[in-house]
């Protein structure tokens, strides 16, 4: 309760200061003339406290449009990570071997670039607002729910990850800007994602069924 308490003071000091939109300090890391490589772990570092958003948004807009089979279980794994850090509260951690992880900063500021248009038109719909939504407890709610969808990820269900993946992007918008409306927004599409999850998995039972009972006969 205390943490919480002092989480929230934390908060309402920094609303009055404009904080850097995400793309703006991806631009910054990508713009460093002093780094050669960017590493997962600079994002954490530059972020601060809103690393979980960032970092939840990295692993998961790759896996909310068409990837490769095998891609959901790369990035998902990370997901599983941070998700069970953001319910029980901890401070956002990874292994090295994925913190560690980098490119280029060339490379880095290409895929910047790309992504800085759709993240500036995304970004233009945030702002703060029931802000309680965002913070402990409903912080640690948010996990549980990310946790869930995170698992669904990088299960081998059949259309089962873009769902989810754009579930837990609307929640990592809404952490990062501090937006309860876009929590909300996340709420109703995880119910969406594992609603059809669910179905899937039901036909998917049903058919096996099906096909045992007809080689039977």
């Amino acid at each position: 309760m205390d943490g919480d308490r002092r989480l929230r003071r934390r908060f309402l000091k920094r609303r009055k200061k404009k904080r850097p939109r995400f793309s703006r300090i991806l631009e910054g890391l990508a713009g460093d003339p002093t780094r050669q490589r960017v590493s997962v772990g600079d994002i954490i570092a530059a972020m601060g406290d809103r690393a979980f958003g960032a970092l939840m948004l990295v692993f998961a807009l790759p896996n909310a449009i068409p990837t490769p089979p095998g891609t959901s279980a790369i990035l998902g794994a990370p997901l599983v990570f941070l998700a069970a850090q953001m319910m029980f509260g901890r401070r956002p951690w990874l292994p090295q071997f994925i913190a560690n992880r980098s490119m280029a900063r060339q490379d880095f500021a290409t895929l910047v670039g790309r992504l800085g248009p759709w993240l500036s038109r995304a970004e233009k719909l945030l702002r703060p607002r029931l802000s309680t939504l965002t913070l402990p407890p409903m912080e640690y709610l948010i996990g549980f729910v990310c946790l869930i969808l995170s698992l669904v990820l990088v299960l081998p269900i059949p259309l089962g990850n873009m769902l989810p993946a754009i579930a837990i992007s609307i929640f990592a918008f809404g952490v990062l800007e501090r937006d309860g409306v876009w929590t909300i927004a996340g709420l109703i599409m995880s119910a969406i994602s594992l609603f059809v999850a669910a179905g899937v998995v039901y036909a998917l039972i049903k058919a096996v069924f099906y096909l045992i009972a007809n080689a039977l006969h």
